[in-house]
């Protein structure tokens, strides 16, 4: 068959996903351990950061497949954080997917002017988080 449901189907296999690398930068400790539990029981490797200054030379020294960046941090925002990442020609390719409680037009349009691929709203869901991965995986590997 070779066609789009094949790929879904390797995508959703866990020996295909193990060698992404998933991080997630929020201030929050509840919020990174939930991420980290969900993407890790689906068998992605999981990168942790607590502000953008620490998620920095994390990206820099691991090279994420996807980044989840929250917005409202201290020191360096999301906002910051994804346009520092997407101006970097080594990672403007990287997808940034921007963390928010708000689910404001204003939030939403100030991430992609700063570059960010998608919007998800807090709480999220395993379902979500993991569909916003696998999905991202999937343009990555059209490309």
């Amino acid at each position: 068959m070779g066609g789009w449901f094949e790929r879904s189907c390797t995508l959703a296999d866990k020996a295909d996903v193990s060698g992404i690398k998933v991080m997630v930068i929020d201030d929050s400790n509840t919020i990174r351990r939930s991420a980290e539990i969900f993407l890790a029981q689906a068998g992605y490797q999981v990168l942790l950061a607590e502000d953008g200054f620490d998620a920095l030379s994390k990206i820099a020294d691991h090279h994420p497949d996807l980044i989840f960046v929250d917005i409202m941090m201290p020191r360096l925002d999301g906002y910051q954080t994804c346009a520092l990442i997407k101006k970097n020609p080594k990672f403007a390719g990287t997808p940034v997917i921007m963390l928010s409680s708000k689910d404001g037009l204003f939030d939403r349009a100030r991430g992609r002017m700063v570059g960010s691929d998608e919007y998800l709203t807090k709480p999220f869901t395993k379902d979500s988080l993991l569909k916003a991965v696998s999905a991202h995986m999937a343009l990555r590997e059209q490309r």
